[in-house]
């Protein structure tokens, strides 16, 4: 007999691959950001059957919530014709659904295998699980998360130049040529006359 969590793993797992490969594969913006969604929804679920509950709420909370929302507003700055979108916005409900349907499927089955594994027997020195990954972060691998927070800052100031506009009836100023400029550019004297002044 197969246990239960064992079939829950390999369920949300091929639904994390297939929703993945769709975000990359997918021409139209809308779809991906919603298949990224189900992605990070599934990788949460697996969290779960880990047993690690923090993991699984931050990924929902500040996945779901911040870089899913960003990706829909760097979709939003780029120069997609929204009214086309807006005129087949039924067709993508039937996406929309589908991606809505597998993620209640998948908390249906997290929750019933959640409630069929019982209780998990605790080690004799229990440590919360935000504790402990505090702990490894900040001090095992803090090299690489500082790292890893100079690649998203990198990515970000890359995401800022891509979508940056150039327009040429727009003036602006030119800050290498502001401090070229000598005294005879800046100022100019002009001889009034007692009397005919402004």
């Amino acid at each position: 007999m197969i246990p239960v969590a064992d079939i829950v793993f390999y369920l949300l797992a091929a639904v994390l691959v297939i929703a993945a490969l769709r975000v990359v594969t997918t021409r139209n913006p809308v779809h991906s950001a919603l298949f990224l969604v189900l992605t990070f929804f599934t990788a949460a679920g697996l969290f779960v059957l880990l047993r690690a509950e923090f993991l699984a709420a931050i990924l929902v909370m500040v996945y779901m919530g911040a870089v899913a929302v960003l990706f829909l507003f760097v979709v939003m700055m780029l120069d997609v014709d929204f009214a086309e979108l807006r005129r087949g916005a039924l067709s993508h409900l039937p996406v929309g659904l589908a991606v809505g349907g597998v993620i209640l499927v998948e908390l249906i089955i997290v929750a019933l295998a959640q409630h069929s594994a019982g209780p998990v027997t605790e080690p004799a020195v229990a440590v919360p699980n935000t504790l402990a990954i505090g702990r490894v972060l900040y001090t095992t691998y803090l090299l690489p998360f500082e790292i890893a927070s100079l690649v998203l800052l990198v990515a970000m100031i890359g995401a800022i130049v891509l979508t940056l506009r150039k327009r040429p009836d727009v003036r602006k100023q030119v800050i290498s040529h502001q401090l070229a400029r000598t005294r005879d550019q800046a100022v100019e004297l002009k001889k009034v006359a007692s009397g005919e002044g402004a």
